[in-house]
């Protein structure tokens, strides 16, 4: 197959019958236009001008082949442009899967802050398309290309996808006021926390997880927990059905701040259990995010949290 610059130059011979005038067209010598012709003769092996005192005339095969030139090259300009299109979306829009916690409490401030920055930079801020989901189905939406950036809760880093922590969060156990924990003065057992019904979100939830992972490293093969009392999709539901008194619930502190400051639900200590617990974006590919509007997220996120 020929190159496509020397099809061009051939066209443009088609189209003037002069090498001169492709020459000129092109700013090469005429040298030049000539080795770029016979370098496509050379390759298909099929005479394509002729050379006559009144310039260059295309043979017969030579008018066929400028037919499928043309019609290759209308092609190649398709995908050039297509492709240029592809690359400034990339550099303008990022697509974001968020665990909830993160995106109900977190990424508004960090998208507001984000826009803030780049209208002081006199720049477009990156157009963000964040669904809010689990960690796991996050994790998915990185993994199958859905997603160019995803934010998770999970107690450890996935395998096969590159992360960094951008947050510090801390579970918290719970209660409604008339909840008899409520009133209680030791702080609850690890045992007590496992063999207790609670109102959690639905398997594959990042708070849920690191609640287990945390009960496992304290009691170890001695964890048995106890099935829900409720399974619910949002940490809003959770956050409802508690303050409702449907019993106690462990969150996200993010999640019941405003809360437990105006007394509306209360936390309670729990003995000798760390529920601290990190925040990570993950992404697919190299150490940093591709060049554009996903690493440019990732880069205002983390100056946020770690400046």
């Amino acid at each position: 197959m020929p190159e496509l610059s020397a099809l061009e130059v051939f066209l443009a011979i088609a189209r003037t019958g002069s090498i001169g005038a492709a020459s000129r067209e092109f700013g090469l010598t005429q040298q030049a236009v000539s080795a770029r012709l016979a370098s496509i003769e050379a390759q298909t092996g099929v005479a394509l001008i002729v050379r006559t005192p009144r310039g260059s005339q295309l043979t017969p095969s030579g008018a066929v082949v400028a037919e499928w030139a043309d019609r290759l090259l209308d092609v190649a300009y398709s995908v050039d442009a297509g492709l240029a299109a592809l690359l400034s979306e990339q550099r303008t829009r990022v697509r974001v899967a968020a665990s909830l916690t993160i995106a109900e409490q977190l990424m508004p401030r960090w998208l507001v802050s984000l826009q803030v920055a780049a209208s002081q930079r006199g720049v477009a801020s990156p157009h963000v398309i964040m669904t809010a989901t689990n960690s796991d189905q996050a994790i998915t939406a990185v993994r199958d290309g859905s997603a160019d950036l995803g934010f998770i809760e999970t107690p450890s880093a996935p395998t096969g996808l590159r992360s960094r922590v951008i947050a510090n969060d801390e579970l918290v156990l719970v209660v409604p006021t008339s909840h008899a924990w409520a009133r209680r003065q030791r702080p609850v057992t690890p045992v007590e926390l496992s063999q207790t019904a609670l109102v959690t979100r639905e398997p594959g939830s990042g708070t849920r997880d690191s609640l287990t992972a945390a009960l496992q490293r304290t009691l170890g093969d001695a964890l048995r927990q106890t099935p829900p009392l409720l399974e619910l999709s949002s940490a809003a539901a959770v956050r409802a059905a508690v303050v409702a008194g449907a019993g106690p619930a462990v969150m996200s502190r993010l999640a019941v701040a405003d809360d437990l400051e105006i007394g509306r639900l209360r936390a309670v200590p729990v003995l000798e259990l760390d529920l601290s617990r990190d925040l990570r974006a993950v992404w697919m590919g190299g150490r940093n995010p591709p060049a554009g509007a996903a690493r440019e997220l990732l880069a205002h996120i983390t100056s946020r949290t770690t400046g």
